[in-house]
């Protein structure tokens, strides 16, 4: 098997990683960028990660039934909520044990002869791409949220980022080195993604939150899909189908921008209580010999 393709010795995260922080010293040092409200992205964030084919008809064809969001939607949730909020704001001894939880997972995530694209959930290359997908989210919205932060903090988080990938199977050496080295990796990696029908279909119904019982797909449905297509880069955008102009531009930057502000009133533990809840959920799991997955 390729060496981009195996398992790789668990890393030392203690020696590899900055000193973890808490999610209070998170908000002191980047205020906001733990903030429940940056979850508005996250129907862009599974677009942008399924975007590449290899991931997209990986989760289209999944094995695993009860990582599918259209069977088990608020596990499937609590699993990814969960991870983001170990990877920033976990121990290192957390971030060990939910990546072997993962592994687990993703050991059953691999192409088939019939599938369109060869995939396996262990490839390098795949998961730097939804890595790199986490980290643009989370960058994204703290600086549409909060505004522009300043190059030593935007760079001091980006190196602190690299564990949402180092705690999938990402080697550290892999991260792209700087802000600077990011910039033109995501604009290569930018350019090679394509969506098909399948895929693009899969995607809308997640944007319409068609996973949800018909009376909230319903009433929030349009309200997500056009902020979820907001948060899209443009070329994502076009590759969806979504219809954008000035218009909607206008429309998204002013509803952000009260959101933003209402949200920056709110004391710290409301606004990130999202990201509380389920490290919360996940210590008391981690204490009783629970699956996190």
């Amino acid at each position: 098997m390729d060496a981009d393709t195996t398992r790789t010795k668990p890393l030392s995260t203690r020696e590899q990683e900055p000193i973890p922080l808490t999610a209070r010293e998170l908000d002191q040092q980047f205020p906001g960028v733990l903030d429940g409200i940056s979850l508005l992205g996250g129907g862009a964030n599974v677009i942008l990660q399924l975007a590449r084919p290899g991931v997209g008809y990986g989760v289209l064809e999944s094995r695993v039934e009860s990582g599918q969001i259209f069977r088990r939607p608020l596990k499937r949730t609590r699993t990814t909520l969960t991870y983001l909020a170990v990877a920033l704001a976990g121990t290192n001894q957390e971030k060990q044990a939910y990546r072997q939880a993962v592994d687990e997972v993703h050991a059953q995530v691999y192409s088939t002869p019939q599938s369109p694209v060869q995939y396996n959930a262990f490839n390098h290359d795949l998961q730097l791409w939804v890595a790199a997908c986490l980290y643009w989210g989370f960058a994204d919205t703290w600086r549409q949220l909060r505004g522009e932060p300043d190059p030593a903090t935007a760079g001091s988080f980006y190196q602190r980022a690299a564990a949402l990938g180092t705690t999938l199977q990402v080697p550290p050496e892999r991260w792209p080195s700087d802000l600077a080295a990011y910039q033109t990796y995501w604009q290569q990696a930018l350019a090679r993604i394509h969506i098909d029908p399948p895929v693009r279909a899969y995607l809308t119904d997640i944007a319409e939150l068609k996973f949800l019982p018909t009376v909230f797909s319903r009433s929030l449905g349009p309200l997500n899909r056009f902020i979820t297509a907001g948060f899209l880069p443009p070329q994502v955008r076009e590759e969806m189908h979504f219809t954008w102009g000035e218009k909607q531009q206008k429309k998204f930057d002013r509803l952000i921008s009260t959101v933003g502000l209402v949200n920056r009133c709110l004391p710290r533990v409301i606004r990130q209580l999202p990201f509380l809840v389920v490290l919360w959920d996940f210590r008391r799991r981690l204490r009783n010999g629970a699956p996190f997955i």
